[in-house]
């Protein structure tokens, strides 16, 4: 199929401001018929064509929103682009994140303990010779004693519960646990996307429908199986239709189905027409696979790394240099130390054992935060993409004499903060696709009535009922490469 005669088609397109027909097409380039109808659905994937159907049940196409290009031209170029370098640059800055992320969350915090270990001994053995300098490192020393005990407190009950457990047969079988750097990583950045491989997903989900249902789907399945509005449903199933070779007819009544004839086309046909539409919900993201103990000792690591560098900007921007000779205390002592190695000891340990923690440990809050409130929204939204499908198969399967409050959803995926609100958008999107009569009953209650949706779905199995199955049949073999 050559690009000149795609070009031609839409050319002809431009030409007809109010739509035309394949066979108008074909009048217009002299190509043949079957070739227009070949090029015809993938210039209304490509230029957002829009579908209307005549008395005659011909199928009208037009592009009132222009011949602006989706995939091609300079602004799509740009779009890609600049998508695959975002998403390129946010990959490769999130795994170099991550690595300093773990270095500096657990290098830290042995570092700040081993300072507050050696200053300890080191006042010990200041004091044990020199007992004038008792009174004024006190406060460092008991400091550095606290955090010395912390330590043995931890390290002994750990090991007396788990004494204790397998002495008296508790211990449980656990399973394998991650490894320290994936569980930092789930912590501060979640674990992926549940839903990654969605579209993948949801394309087998259709295809193996239109499988068991001769091939055919009508928009409202289509609606319900991905959770589209109307609109993004129309501009969807051109693509679907264009990428498996499917094409839009008429019933006799002037229904739009969508027709999957190739895709029928297999040497497995034992599957069984399953009653009523698959519904496939998304699964909102978790905030951390990790136990809740686990990140609460993530944060009581980064807590202890955020009071080690206050405690060294502080003690910089308050005492700054210090006389070697009436150095104590934990700060004295690591002045004293960095002074040997460095002309400049206030600088580093402002920059290295102040700045650099304090700010890691904000961000190692921060970011988790942020993305709590990011996911909640993103979950929120999954929940009404889900409740939409929930909602539209329940006004497939019961078009009339409709409540609202029969749209209330026994799944949690599926249940969104605002229901109210979800229920009124839903009938209001379903609306746009056919408008429902509402009446009020004996309690005051609204009730839909989506007539021409039940005549569609009428239409539709009607439509279904008339297909042979054998059409699609691969028959006997009547060539065999090995004879």
């Amino acid at each position: 199929m050559s690009k000149s005669a795609y070009t031609m088609v839409v050319g002809a397109f431009k030409t007809r401001k109010k739509g035309a027909t394949p066979a108008d097409i074909a009048a217009s380039t002299g190509l043949p018929l079957n070739t227009v109808k070949e090029l015809v659905p993938k210039a209304a994937d490509e230029y957002s064509g829009r579908l209307e159907v005549t008395e005659s049940g011909e199928i009208l196409y037009s592009f009132p929103r222009g011949f602006n290009s989706r995939y091609r031209g300079f602004i799509p170029f740009c779009k890609k682009f600049l998508s695959r370098f975002i998403q390129g640059s946010i990959t490769a800055g999130t795994l170099l994140f991550k690595i300093w992320i773990m270095v500096m969350l657990l290098g830290y915090f042995v570092l700040f303990i081993a300072i507050a270990l050696g200053s300890l001994f080191l006042s010990m053995a200041a004091n044990s010779s020199n007992n004038r300098s008792r009174r004024g490192s006190a406060g460092n020393m008991y400091l550095s004693m606290g955090i010395f005990n912390m330590i043995i407190r931890l390290w002994f009950y750990s090991e007396l519960t788990k004494s204790f457990n397998q002495s008296y047969g508790y211990v449980k079988q656990k399973k394998p646990s991650k490894p320290l750097h994936r569980a930092i990583f789930s912590f501060v950045f979640g674990d992926g996307d549940p839903n990654a491989k969605w579209k993948d997903l949801e394309k087998k989900t259709i295809i193996s429908f239109l499988q068991e249902h001769k091939g055919v789907i009508s928009l409202p399945e289509f609606m319900i199986m991905t959770g589209l509005k109307p609109d993004e449903a129309e501009v969807e199933i051109s693509s679907f239709c264009v990428e498996f070779n499917g094409s839009p007819e008429a019933t006799e009544d002037g229904t739009v189905v969508y027709r999957f004839d190739e895709l029928l086309l297999r040497s497995d046909t034992k599957k069984e027409k399953k009653a009523g539409l698959p519904l496939l919900f998304k699964r909102p993201a978790a905030f951390s696979s990790n136990p809740e103990k686990m990140n609460f000792w993530f944060s009581v690591i980064n807590a202890v790394n955020l009071f080690f560098g206050s405690y060294f900007l502080y003690n910089a921007a308050t005492i700054g240099n210090i006389n070697m000779e009436a150095a104590h205390g934990i700060y004295s002592i690591i002045f004293v130390f960095v002074s040997l190695i460095s002309n400049n000891p206030l600088a580093i340990i402002t920059a290295i054992l102040g700045i650099v923690p304090v700010i890691f440990s904000i961000l190692f809050w921060l970011i988790p935060s942020l993305r709590r409130l990011f996911l909640n929204k993103k979950n929120e939204k999954i929940k009404l993409e889900n409740f939409r499908k929930f909602s539209f198969s329940k006004i497939w399967n019961k078009p009339i004499a409709l409540k609202k409050l029969e749209l209330k959803p026994v799944y949690q995926e599926a249940s969104p903060v605002n229901l109210d609100k979800a229920q009124d958008m839903v009938i209001k999107e379903m609306g746009a696709y056919v408008i429902p009569e509402v009446a009020l009953d004996d309690a005051k209650i609204e009730v839909y009535d989506f007539a021409e949706l039940k005549r569609e779905k009428e239409a539709l199995e009607k439509y279904r009922t008339l297909i042979n199955p054998d059409a699609s049949s691969l028959g006997n073999t009547v060539f065999d490469t090995e004879g």
